[in-house]
């Protein structure tokens, strides 16, 4: 078998380096200095990479204020021998356009017992910016869904007991006619309240049968979108959304299609049993040991009797809505599942028509 010798290698791979538009690097720990950039670096920063070679203070001044601490952390315990990939972060060029990185960095030492950080990092901002949109669309849809379902159900189940009195009223006629159509308008309206509400549980179940991908976002930007939505359609289901955050982003890994379908389940349930007018408030802290996040209601409150089973499947605990919304008594189990499975904790305090307050605990970044 030909055998390539190894200049011919060198070659190969120093073309490779060249070609690529993927920034290769590596970093003396011990010198605090780069010891090689390719040339890919000045088309991702629009600066030459010499500058960086003499002062790597220029590049990390460029790292977004957001992120110096968390790749702080990164770069400590990748020193420590966790291994890390697939590190996002973003920097601010002079021009302030602001680009999204990925980096996969590798720690290696030599003979001599010296450190070194030998890696790869790829601008995504084009990436990044489609799968915002994607997320955003996603979040929309999975509120509207829940302002439709609560804004329809309620007419539909109005309509079915009204039909269920008119029942009651025309059985004296003897009239079989009449009962059968009042019978068919019984049970298409309760059929569709049942469709509605089967529907939305479906998106949520598929979502949650859905692989886990879990990155860092940031929780006040993403919950604050959910929370617009659902402030755009106050007006249809007559209630009052309240959002209180810190004046920062607050960040947490979190697979962001489940976790949202968490935030939005936990609003879905609170509307149901909050009367009109009523306040629905989300509050997210940033505490010292964690993220906390708040859903608090002043509703109808959840029975003392049902308290130490609400998160077990198909619990007693499961009621119709105040409108008449159907419950499978799944989606207080899968909740607290998803969360667990975020390496979160779930529990909330309630009492009869005073209300109920939801609490998730989050490890920060």
């Amino acid at each position: 078998m030909h055998r390539m010798n190894e200049n011919k290698v060198n070659e190969i791979f120093g073309k490779l380096i060249r070609q690529t538009n993927k920034v290769l690097f590596v970093y003396d720990v011990e010198a605090s200095s780069f010891i090689f950039l390719n040339d890919a670096f000045n088309q991702i920063w629009e600066s030459t990479k010499e500058s960086v070679l003499t002062d790597p203070v220029i590049l990390f001044k460029t790292i977004h204020p957001n992120d110096r601490e968390y790749l702080e952390k990164e770069y400590h315990e990748l020193l420590s021998g966790i291994l890390k990939q697939d590190i996002e972060c973003r920097i601010i060029l002079p021009n302030k356009e602001v680009k999204t990185l990925l980096l996969t960095p590798h720690l290696i030492k030599n003979s001599e017992g010296n450190r070194f950080i030998a890696g790869i990092l790829d601008e995504i901002t084009e990436v990044k910016d489609n799968i915002r949109n994607l997320e955003r669309f996603a979040a929309k849809k999975n509120s509207v869904l829940e302002i439709l379902s609560h804004d329809l159900a309620g007419p539909l189940a109005n309509i079915q007991a009204l039909a269920e009195m008119l029942s009651e009223s025309t059985s004296s006629y003897e009239n079989k006619e009449v009962q059968h159509v009042v019978q068919i308008i019984r049970k298409s309206s309760a059929q569709s309240v049942k469709l509605i509400r089967d529907f939305v549980q479906q998106e949520f179940l598929e979502s949650a049968n859905a692989g886990m991908f879990k990155r860092r976002v940031d929780l006040v930007e993403k919950i604050g979108e959910i929370i617009e939505q659902y402030k755009a359609g106050e007006n249809l289901i007559n209630k009052n959304f309240k959002l209180s955050t810190p004046n920062k982003p607050v960040f947490a890994y979190i697979d962001q299609d489940k976790f949202m379908q968490v935030i939005n389940n936990l609003i879905s349930n609170a509307i149901k049993f909050t009367h009109d007018d009523g306040l629905i408030a989300t509050e997210i802290e940033e505490q010292d040991e964690g993220i906390l996040i708040t859903i608090r209601d002043n509703g109808i409150g959840i029975p003392e009797r049902y308290h130490d089973e609400l998160f077990d499947k198909f619990t007693r605990a499961r009621r119709p809505g105040l409108r008449g919304e159907p419950s499978t008594g799944l989606g207080m189990s899968l909740i607290k599942t998803i969360v667990e499975w975020h390496e979160g904790r779930i529990w909330f305090e309630s009492e009869e028509n005073k209300g109920t307050a939801f609490y998730i605990k989050m490890p920060k970044t």
